[in-house]
């Protein structure tokens, strides 16, 4: 029940990911709107490879000089390889504990429900920094990335 529900929810987040790049492409890419859509992406990287307990591919979450093009082919890079681990486990996974080094070293332990709430609420959070730059750069309207309109999308 919660494994189908996580894949529901990253199918949203990609949704949001792909409209709000979109905008960031409208509002002519303001340099900060990439380097956080580049942290949103690699935190999504980041947490899944401690999900799939392998060492990780990078030496932080703040990917430097991040282009437009990368964002969008990971947008559904992301999305592909979190549904596809999601549709590897059981329902009872979803309970199991990952632990995990920081990048600082300190050792932590979460249950892994708990690591895909965490990356999905991070992407929202992250989302509204991006929106916020977006507004002080001069962009008007942002678009519609709220969950309820995300169903009434997929339902239409």
């Amino acid at each position: 029940m919660m494994k189908t529900y996580f894949i529901k929810m990253f199918g949203y987040n990609r949704f949001a990911n792909q409209h709000l790049i979109q905008a960031m492409e409208t509002g002519g890419l303001p340099a900060i709107t990439l380097k956080l859509m580049g942290h949103l992406l690699a935190v999504e990287q980041v947490w899944l490879e401690r999900c799939r307990l392998a060492p990780s591919s990078m030496p932080n979450s703040w990917p430097e000089n991040v282009t437009i093009e990368q964002c969008k082919q990971q947008v559904s890079e992301r999305y592909e390889t979190w549904v596809m681990f999601l549709n590897g486990i059981n329902d009872e996974d979803i309970d199991k504990i990952i632990p995990y080094h920081s990048f600082t070293g300190d050792y932590f332990e979460n249950q892994l429900g708990d690591i895909v709430t965490q990356v999905l609420n991070h992407g929202t959070h992250t989302r509204a920094q991006i929106g916020q730059q977006l507004k002080f750069a001069g962009t008007k309207t942002l678009p519609i990335t709220d969950y309820s309109y995300y169903l009434r999308v997929l339902n239409s």
